[in-house]
């Protein structure tokens, strides 16, 4: 589900679980255990995130699992998704890029913005499609706001809509957007940039700048694990996964 690559001190991840990469348990932890093991390696400056599938980066959290799963599972994954995803991310001591084309929705969204930085392509396209599927978008409720401002956060997450590259960057949410075909080689480039730098110098500017900048992600990602682990057992919810997986529109009941 993960394939990786190192050369001259940049490591290149891909996810690679067709058809859209869509977040389980065991691809969240392969990926949190290559995260982790190239983070040690003296051997690599710089991290670069991206995808094996053409037009997909992920397509957020794999939804038939749910309907399948127990409660406690579905914390176990919300909660590695949205707390130790991050933490681990923030805890690197080297920058990551994320080198995104095609969609990415929902939990690829949350992966996304673990990244130090965001390179994506013209083709790809942004949204948060949770309440179509009955649930909720609750880490960016607290992520999305304090980049974009509350009126368009607001606009974003609750009608869902599929946004663009260039209207991402505008918003404060992508830091470059390139042609579909230069994507993974412009993030390779800035990848080679910092690798090029003291490593202990970015070890110390990477852990100063997350202080810097994680106004209370930390606390707002535990709210936001408890407040999506309850959706999942609501009536609403469990419609909306089930109208996914059966491909149908759902019949909201909850009051």
């Amino acid at each position: 589900m993960i394939r990786t690559t190192v050369n001259e001190g940049v490591a290149e991840i891909l996810l690679d679980a067709p058809p859209v990469n869509g977040l389980t348990d065991a691809l969240l932890t392969e990926l949190m255990e290559t995260l982790s093991k190239l983070g040690g390696d003296p051997g690599v400056r710089a991290i670069v995130l991206g995808s094996a599938i053409p037009r997909r980066f992920c397509g957020g959290l794999d939804l038939p699992q749910f309907l399948k799963g127990t409660p406690s599972e579905a914390y176990a994954i919300v909660n590695k998704l949205y707390y130790q995803l991050y933490e681990l991310q923030s805890s690197l001591p080297k920058p990551v890029i994320a080198a995104i084309s095609g969609a990415v929705r929902g939990g690829g969204m949350s992966v996304a913005i673990t990244c130090d930085m965001i390179v994506a392509a013209e083709d790809a396209t942004f949204g948060y499609p949770e309440l179509e599927v009955g649930l909720l978008p609750a880490i960016h409720f607290a992520h999305l706001p304090r980049i974009v401002g509350k009126p368009r956060a607001f606009d974003l997450l609750f009608t869902g809509r599929v946004f663009s590259a260039h209207e991402a960057q505008d918003l404060g949410l992508v830091g470059r957007v390139v042609k579909t075909e230069d994507v993974l080689s412009e993030a390779r480039g800035l990848a080679r940039v910092f690798a090029a730098k003291s490593p202990e110098l970015m070890r110390l500017g990477k852990a100063a700048f997350v202080r810097a900048t994680d106004n209370g992600y930390r606390q707002n990602a535990a709210s936001a694990v408890d407040l999506v682990s309850t959706v999942f057992g609501t009536v609403d919810g469990q419609e909306g996964l089930a109208a996914f997986a059966e491909k149908r529109k759902p019949k909201w009941r909850g009051v």
